[in-house]
């Protein structure tokens, strides 16, 4: 047995199942809050070598934040090792693979983060470059593969590394290599959160193929539109996808959601031990176990239920509020169309109802076969006899008009997105075509094409 403080305090170790809810209890948001329409956004971007287009090192990346960092920011560091930066409006965080992640306060203007994400991608790609460092926005690294990207010094990561290859055959792939964009949105009660989450779910599939962008792997063109989606059908099917049919059938709640959580299997723990925060492997024991029995004399904590709930990666998922997970990272013109696409229609009945309308005949099984069918097809595809690519424009049409219904001009950042879709195309089209004919296959076109100034 361990010799180990355990953090037992009254209010931190869980003694029954209906404290699992509370932190997405502790999500509800007033009206007043539900009315500004507030969007969460999370950023990724891979770094590559200006010299070789090889995804850039964790040395290199480093030594960029801890030049960007400035006089409002503070350093996030493990055992020493500069991970990230925090500051007033959100934070800058390291992926496994050294991908940049910046994640925004919820904001209730896209206008602004869009404004904020330009100014952003404008200071650290003129910072990172003399680094040797060009920044993409793309959903894979378009050179390196995972066996030649090492993680960075963090030990979620290790134990993540060693765990997860042991269940199925690409997660490396998905830590390492692959970057996206997420956005995350408010609910009013139980009911409000279980409404937009299911909702959300069963769009996920089709709006992963409207933003598919990266065809182009291992310095190749694949038989994907979306390697980064392709990856995550094989990193975890514990912890990954659609979580359950029991969604679809319109009855569902936080406790049900908990109860999911509970028989994933566990991949660590934290603790302070002698004072210094230890992640401890838990040898695969779901957290029901762990919650029931414990373990190696360790007692569940909330903190430990926390980072449960950061270590399952379905599509959509909840903590405090709705994350919506699956899209590649983009170019500059696209990245705001993903939150603007999600806020058109999370925040409006109207505009839920007649997209619920239109995809009312898809089953769970309909849903979950699209969602391994688009990392491959994107748009080209049917569904029930039906081109994904007329749904998808149709919907996209609702959340314009919702949009604009909201008086903010924010439908005009979907504008782009909105153009693709009367062609029937996703980012991933218009690379396979330039990659086949104008660029004939040079690597630095897709570069030069994909990078974020």
């Amino acid at each position: 047995m361990l010799n180990h403080p355990n953090l037992k305090t009254e209010e931190n170790i869980i003694t029954n199942e209906s404290q699992l809810t509370d932190i997405f209890c502790s999500g509800i948001k007033p009206d007043s809050i539900i009315k500004q329409k507030r969007v969460g956004v999370e950023f990724e971007k891979l770094p590559v070598r200006k010299a070789d287009y090889k995804a850039a090192p964790y040395t290199d990346v480093a030594k960029f934040l801890a030049t960007y960092k400035k006089n409002n920011m503070h350093g996030i560091y493990e055992n020493n090792a500069l991970l990230g930066l925090s500051a007033e409006a959100g934070t800058i965080s390291l992926e496994p693979g050294s991908q940049t992640e910046i994640s925004l306060n919820p904001s209730n203007n896209l206008l602004d983060v869009k404004r904020t994400l330009d100014n952003y991608n404008k200071v650290t790609s003129q910072l990172a470059e003399k680094f040797g460092i060009y920044w993409l926005g793309y959903g894979i690294q378009p050179v390196s593969i995972y066996k030649n990207i090492n993680i960075i010094p963090k030990k979620r990561y290790e134990y993540m590394t060693k765990y997860l290859p042991t269940v199925a055959k690409k997660p490396l792939i998905m830590m390492r290599e692959t970057a996206g964009i997420q956005s995350s949105f408010d609910y009013a009660d139980e009911k409000d959160a279980m409404k937009k989450f299911a909702f959300a779910l069963k769009l996920s599939p089709l709006v992963s193929a409207m933003f598919a962008n990266s065809p182009v792997r291992n310095g190749r063109l694949t038989k994907y539109k979306s390697s980064r989606a392709a990856s995550w059908l094989d990193t975890d099917n514990d912890r990954c996808g659609l979580v359950s049919s029991k969604i679809f059938n319109g009855d569902f709640s936080f406790s049900q959601y908990a109860q999911i959580l509970l028989d994933v299997p566990m991949i660590f723990i934290e603790r302070n031990i002698n004072g210094v925060k230890t992640a401890l492997r838990t040898e695969n024991i779901t957290f029901r176990q762990f919650f029931k029995e414990g373990w190696q004399g360790f007692t569940a904590t909330k903190q430990d239920w926390d980072m449960h709930l950061s270590l399952y990666f379905p599509d959509v998922r909840f903590k405090s509020y709705i994350e919506i997970r699956n899209h590649d990272n983009q170019r500059s013109e696209f990245i705001c169309a993903v939150p603007a696409f999600w806020k058109g229609l999370i925040y409006n009945d109207s505009a839920i109802e007649a997209v619920s309308d239109i995809i009312k005949d898809l089953t769970y099984f309909d849903i979950e076969y699209m969602r391994r069918k688009t990392p491959q097809c994107g748009l080209a595809m049917k569904i029930k006899h039906i081109p994904l690519k007329d749904i998808a424009k149709e919907i996209t049409d609702i959340s314009y008009q919702s949009l604009k219904s909201y008086g903010k001009g924010e439908e005009i950042l979907l504008e782009p997105l909105l153009n693709l879709m009367e062609k029937g195309l996703t980012p991933a089209d218009l690379i396979i075509e330039k990659w086949q004919n104008e660029w004939r296959g040079d690597i630095s076109k897709l570069v030069s094409y994909s990078r974020l100034v």
